[in-house]
């Protein structure tokens, strides 16, 4: 059964102090021998943007009851000139902004933010300082507390219009405008500022589930990103409708009732966007996998990826659904040359589709005939973004059928989408954000309004030479026999050579060898019930994968084996792998 809360085994349930009390507590006891002395202590309280300002200095007051309070929201500039400050990064689209250096140090009143460390050094009593960017108020606090929170509970909380962006008072506006605004200016900000502060991190405070704290200390916090990034781990997933969504994901996921119409996606390896679950005995910590990767960068991506990439997860897997749904919108991504000079991003979003499962009457739009009239295509795409007019995909973009095990190569530039009754494994570079919708087949988003077409940005990226012939050459089932050996075979399936990702799938009955060779792995058991990760070094505990489980296995792990669990009855069991070519 596919798990949808993996974890992290981390230590002794002993070492996660749970609940608001049991949090004081451990902050009494770091800060008492101060407190003893007469002397005023300052706790910093770092918090990621989204963190519920006003439960923590509740909660912590009750506990500190002759405490001072200071929220740094109350130093930040008016919000009418941050949004000033931000506004040419992210200009009047819906959808994209421009990669910027802002930090979080410039969205303070500096004259506020200097009376505020005065105050700081100053004070004879024990004083809390709040919020995002209290580390700048006090750079060397008795006690600095980080409250971490997930990329997918921000975005719930702002659509449930409960927060607003860093520095903005937008509560009610759309959800997709204030995601838009985290992911351009708040998130990369925060970032920055989170990746100076590891080492130095008394207390990690997980506040994703309201009123339920969880706190470990920095040394255990430090310890389980460590250890994480020298064994195979897997991060949580998280499901999502769409207009175009199906039902396989409900049916193969275990997804409980939660009252939406399908769902359409699953960001089942994004490290940027989904968490991890550190395990404490019964009790789980969650924190965003990305602090994996900020914190050990080698170990989980290898000296290759980078000198390549910085600290940054590469490689995407993620489902789309289509089973009992409709086509995703036609589309295509940036080049690289146009992603960097548009966009302020180094690499684009080349991708593939792997097919997981389909229904009869599955599909792929890849590529254009041979022989379109350019000028015509460009006219019926104008004409469908103005309304009352249906664009005719089929005349102009070829539809290919898809079976499940195939895999379409899509470099950045080639026109596509998958069809209705497929559900998808997409494996891609991360930055997803960046698609360039052509046509959307005339409906609505879940929310009532038409998603957002990109027609100028596509219109510059389609390559029109990438037309039926080239694409069958090129692009679909590339299918080659690397290697075989006793009860398995390896074969190299993409991506194609524009294309950073290398993927290969292996078939096999018994066990598999693997290696690393210095650069991170990301692998979906994509046939098959359930199979065994084991290190033939002893380097870490077995580890089991389930089938459509992405899992990933850092650089730093070297030599690894994949087997079947039980008698698979002379089945072939697959996975699909990709990794970075350096």
């Amino acid at each position: 059964m596919y798990d949808r809360f993996p974890y992290i085994p981390s230590g002794n349930r002993e070492e996660c102090h749970v609940g608001w009390p049991a949090i004081a507590q451990v902050i009494h006891s770091r800060i008492g021998a101060q407190s003893r002395a007469g002397a005023g202590s300052v706790v910093v309280v770092e918090c990621y943007p989204g963190v519920f300002l006003e439960e923590i200095r509740r909660e912590l007051a009750t506990g500190f009851g002759d405490a001072e309070f200071l929220l740094t929201t109350s130093l930040f500039r008016p919000a009418a000139e941050i949004d000033k400050m931000v506004e040419p990064w992210l200009g009047d689209d819906p959808v994209f902004g421009i990669m910027n250096s802002i930090e979080i140090e410039d969205f303070f009143d500096s004259t506020r933010l200097a009376q505020a460390r005065d105050l700081c050094r100053n004070s004879g009593r024990t004083t809390f300082i709040l919020g995002p960017g209290a580390s700048l108020v006090c750079p060397q606090p008795e006690l600095l507390v980080y409250a971490d929170m997930a990329r997918w509970e921000i975005q719930l909380r702002q659509r449930r219009d409960e927060i607003a962006n860093l520095g903005s008072e937008n509560f009610s506006e759309r959800a997709s405008l204030k995601y838009k605004r985290g992911f351009f200016v708040d998130w990369r900000a925060a970032d920055r500022l989170k990746r100076r502060l590891f080492g130095k991190v008394d207390l990690l405070l997980d506040t994703n589930t309201p009123n339920q704290p969880r706190a470990i200390s920095g040394n255990v916090f430090r310890r389980s990103l460590a250890a994480a990034a020298k064994r195979p781990f897997r991060v949580v997933p998280f499901f999502d409708p769409g207009p175009w969504g199906g039902h396989w994901m409900e049916r193969v996921c275990g997804l409980p009732p939660d009252g939406a119409p399908n769902h359409a996606w699953c960001f089942d390896c994004v490290p940027e966007e989904n968490s991890l679950l550190l395990g404490f005995g019964d009790v789980r910590v969650e924190v965003p996998s990305v602090n994996v990767v900020f914190a050990h960068p080698e170990e989980l991506l290898g000296k290759g990826v980078v000198s390549r990439f910085g600290a940054e997860f590469p490689i995407r897997f993620d489902f789309l659904d289509t089973v009992g749904g409709g086509n995703l919108s036609l589309q295509v991504h940036p080049l690289t040359s146009y992603i960097r000079e548009h966009f302020g991003m180094d690499y684009t979003q080349d991708e593939s589709y792997y097919m997981l499962d389909t229904e009869a009457d599955a599909g792929v739009y890849l590529g254009l005939k041979e022989g379109i009239d350019r000028d015509a295509m460009i006219r019926d795409l104008e004409r469908a973004q103005d309304g009352d007019f249906d664009f005719p995909a089929e005349k102009y973009v070829n539809h290919f059928p898809a079976r499940k095990h195939d895999h379409f190569l899509i470099p950045a530039g080639t026109i596509h989408c998958s069809g209705k009754n497929s559900m998808v494994l997409e494996i891609s570079a991360t930055p997803y954000i960046f698609t360039f919708k052509l046509w959307d087949w005339g409906r609505l988003g879940l929310d009532g309004r038409p998603r957002p077409i990109h027609l100028s940005h596509g219109l510059a990226n389609i390559q029109w030479d990438r037309t039926t012939e080239w694409v069958r050459r090129s692009l679909i089932d590339q299918v080659k026999p690397v290697a075989s050996g006793d009860g398995w075979r390896e074969e190299r399936t993409g991506l194609h050579n524009l294309e950073f990702i290398e993927t290969r799938r292996h078939w096999f009955t018994k066990t598999v060898p693997h290696n690393t060779e210095g650069t991170v792995h990301v692998l979906n058991l994509v046939e098959g019930e359930q199979a065994v990760v084991e290190s033939p070094l002893g380097a870490f505990e077995p580890f089991h994968v389930n089938y459509a489980e992405t899992f990933i296995v850092p650089a730093a792990v070297g030599p690894y084996t994949v087997t079947p669990c039980g008698n698979t009855n002379g089945r072939e069991y697959a996975t699909v792998q990709a990794n970075v070519r350096v």
